[in-house]
């Protein structure tokens, strides 16, 4: 295995992925309001600041900022997992190792974690979020996936309505 190092800065900001085992699942919208009292409990536990989310069938990304002096995110991660998978019915798929070590076969083990560095990245990122149900063909506009902080961004007048086109319109030459 990699000798793979995280970013730790207390009070920082990172870009997260988080991914089902499954990669043709649709847990995570299937029980969305799971997912949203994971996160919920956790937050309220563990404090932390939601700067950009995207909940899509099989995997989600989201911004968060620690706050002042603390760099635990993996904890705030492993909490929500843990939360969102005792919410979660039975019956997934498990291989034999998480058989033996009393695990459930919803979440990679892993995540991915980018830890943001400028301003320039934090709006690279947010609209990579946003775009996300676009990008996987699950949606031909982003006001139209209904997982997305992209709606809080369009009602503080951050963003416009119509952010991101019609992608429907990509083959016509119109847009």
């Amino acid at each position: 295995m990699p000798n793979y190092r995280r970013a730790w800065r207390p009070g920082g900001t990172f870009f997260f992925t988080l991914t089902l085992l499954d990669r043709r699942s649709d847990v995570l919208v299937r029980y969305i309001d799971a997912l949203r009292e994971a996160v919920r409990r956790t937050r309220a536990e563990r404090p932390f600041e939601i700067d950009a989310w995207v909940v899509l069938p099989e995997h989600m990304h989201w911004i968060i900022t620690l706050p002042e002096g603390d760099a635990d995110y993996a904890n705030r991660i492993k909490a929500m997992k843990i939360r969102f998978v005792q919410a979660v019915p039975r019956g997934e798929m498990r291989n034999p190792a998480r058989v033996s070590r009393g695990e459930r076969g919803i979440w990679q083990r892993r995540f991915w974690e980018h830890e943001i560095r400028d301003e320039a990245d934090f709006a690279r990122h947010v609209d990579y979020i946003h775009f996300n149900p676009v990008k996987h063909g699950l949606v031909t506009r982003v006001r139209d996936w209904p997982y997305s902080t992209f709606h809080r961004y369009v009602e503080r007048g951050v963003l416009a309505p119509d952010w991101g086109g019609d992608c429907a319109d990509f083959g016509t030459g119109e847009r």
